[in-house]
């Protein structure tokens, strides 16, 4: 179902020892810790939200000890998700359930499966973007799938997502690398091409490969069971970036290359 934006969800958690104060509006304040290498921060004031089934969520626990890095993304997929943003609370909410540093009402467990459901719908509460934030969740859950065991999964269960995700994705990839080599008539041995796309003049396989890296993904994303929302967008997303996602990836390889070199080259600044 479609969520209302509700911004007064989120509110003021207090500082370190205080109190939520429901009639205030959050108050993020960062501190980046002393490493360098990592880009963590610590928070200085606790952030309230109030989950429309969960009720009242604070993190994090401890201050001193709870660290984030803002918004998880990998830097070739930073121009599509920022680390900052609208989105900014609702990610703090996340590491603060995912880690276990969060209170909440008696009776109440947060496993990681239901914490990310509660990122996109507090994503939804900050005013995040309907794509954005579905994105988002579909990272996380895939997060959920391959890293983590803070579950309520079986053994069975995990390897089953694992299996379908890695089986679908990977697909997915190889029909878009036949499908590109398909556009310039290069045809890949005991395979040809992609049905879809066929002789054709090459506006036509363009649309006709636009069409099938489409098709194709939401077709594959219900063998996802419950998570399907999160395996049509995954495939989708891509089918339609393989390219530009492989650019971005291929000119960050260069530039890290390219500092590594001058670094070495270069005299240590003092």
């Amino acid at each position: 179902m479609p969520l209302e934006t509700q911004p007064r969800r989120f509110y003021d958690g207090g500082p370190a020892g205080g109190r939520p104060d429901p009639t205030a509006p959050p108050l993020i304040v960062l501190e980046r810790t002393l490493d360098m290498d990592v880009d963590e921060f610590h928070m200085g004031r606790r952030l309230a939200y109030r989950d429309r089934e969960l009720g009242q969520l604070l993190v994090p626990v401890d201050m001193t000890t709870f660290s984030t890095d803002l918004t998880s993304v990998p830097s070739i997929f930073l121009w599509l998700v920022p680390r900052l943003g609208r989105h900014l609370p609702a990610a703090l909410l996340h590491d603060g359930l995912v880690s276990g540093s969060f209170t909440a009402a008696p009776g109440v467990t947060i496993d990681r499966e239901r914490a990310d459901l509660v990122f996109r719908a507090a994503m939804a509460d900050t005013g995040t973007g309907l794509i954005r934030r579905w994105l988002m969740w579909t990272a996380v859950t895939l997060g959920t799938i391959f890293q983590d065991r803070s579950t309520m999964w079986s053994a069975a269960e995990r390897l089953r997502w694992r299996v379908t995700a890695v089986g679908t994705l990977a697909l997915t990839a190889l029909l878009g690398v036949i499908a590109t080599l398909d556009l310039f008539d290069v045809r890949v041995p005991l395979i040809g091409g992609v049905p879809w796309m066929a002789e054709r003049v090459w506006w036509v396989e363009l649309i006709t490969g636009a069409i099938g890296a489409v098709v194709v993904p939401l077709l594959l994303g219900l063998l996802w069971g419950r998570f399907r929302a999160a395996g049509m967008i995954a495939g989708v997303a891509l089918a339609l970036l393989l390219h530009v996602t492989a650019a971005v990836a291929l000119l960050t390889g260069v530039y890290q290359i390219a500092e590594r070199l001058v670094t070495r080259a270069t005299p240590e600044e003092t």
